[in-house]
């Protein structure tokens, strides 16, 4: 029986399993009597793994951003700026609520979890935005805070769309937006005040590389924000998820171009691991109920099914696999977490 493993590099039609225990990886090899066959043989099967993994790793990202790319001016076109989840009250409807009302509130409910200040001198004055999709969050946090903002995505029609919103609303000189990966930032060291990462670490193949590089960005005492989709925690009597739950996270996984997915106790051992200060984690699960019901609504209006037949064949495999979010969410499986800490001065 094997573990669902937040260190492990996944092909994006599959999930991967791994030992939580493991202290290295990749996997330990079998012993051969010649020490220096032994040596010559793991140093072979590193390297085919190495490629193995960074093949599986561009396919990975090549989808990502091919999905972005077609879907969008889709997205944006029915919610707006914000592509993520709505933070909602606990019994509230699908059809009484204000969905990008909720999206703001997403944002604002995650500065007040991570403590984030407001007075003036103390607020974030750099923010990175990791996986920025059209660039919602960072033109909300650089209006909010006065901030300078800069956003990647694997996306260039995301990008694009981002730096024109931004220009558009007066604030090309505030915000800036370029295609990037999040594993390989291309920043220097302690060179933000904010990490913030909304609805991106689920898309990370490597967990591990994903925090060692919001971390490396980080500036001394700055905070790292991550919302991310995550399955349940473990109890302690197990070692992986049911079959059923596997096989239900697969085919998301098939659908949203996401690696193996993580627990919310997995980030905070990696954080803790880390070195990371204050790590704080919250199932919000409760307050985003009524969103995917909210977008499988929206793409059956009319409006909606138009334009999801002209997005392409990406967008209509998410749409047809929301429900399976929704499934998930109900049963438990698929958690809503946010998880935040601060970097040491």
């Amino acid at each position: 029986m094997t573990s669902q493993c937040f260190l492990s590099t996944c092909h994006p039609t599959s999930l991967r399993t791994c030992h939580h225990h493991h202290s290295t990886y990749p996997l330990q090899l079998l012993p051969r009597s010649s020490p220096s066959f032994i040596g010559g043989r793991r140093a072979g099967m590193n390297r085919r793994l190495t490629m193995t993994r960074a093949s599986e790793t561009r396919v990975l990202q090549e989808g990502i951003a091919e999905l972005y790319d077609e879907s969008s001016w889709l997205w944006e076109s029915l919610w707006g700026d914000h592509m993520h989840h709505g933070f909602y009250d606990p019994d509230a409807s699908v059809s009484g609520s204000d969905h990008r009302a909720a999206q703001t509130r997403m944002i604002e409910e995650a500065l007040r979890f991570a403590g984030v200040s407001e007075d003036p001198s103390k607020s974030p004055k750099s923010v990175v935005d990791v996986g920025c999709g059209i660039g919602g969050s960072s033109r909300y946090l650089a209006r909010k805070f006065g901030a300078k903002c800069q956003g990647i995505t694997l996306s260039p029609v995301q990008a694009q769309r981002a730096n024109a919103l931004a220009a558009a609303q007066g604030l090309a000189d505030k915000v800036s937006f370029q295609v990037a990966d999040a594993l390989e930032q291309p920043f220097p060291d302690g060179e933000f005040d904010l990490v913030w990462s909304m609805e991106s670490g689920e898309h990370m193949p490597d967990k591990t590389k994903f925090i060692n590089e919001l971390a490396r960005v980080a500036a001394p005492g700055a905070t790292i924000i991550i919302v991310t989709w995550c399955h349940r925690d473990l109890t302690p009597s197990e070692e992986s998820l049911q079959t059923w739950e596997k096989e239900l996270l697969d085919k998301i996984c098939n659908a949203y171009y996401l690696p193996a997915w993580c627990s919310t106790s997995d980030y905070v051992k990696l954080l803790d691991s880390f070195g990371l200060l204050d790590v704080k984690a919250a199932d919000w699960s409760q307050y985003v109920a009524p969103f995917w019901p909210a977008v499988i609504r929206s793409a059956f209006t009319w409006k909606g099914f138009i334009s999801l037949m002209r997005s392409g064949f990406k967008t209509i495999k998410g749409a047809l696999a929301m429900p399976l979010m929704i499934e998930g969410y109900k049963k438990d499986l698929i958690k809503f977490a946010i998880i935040t800490c601060r970097k040491p001065v």
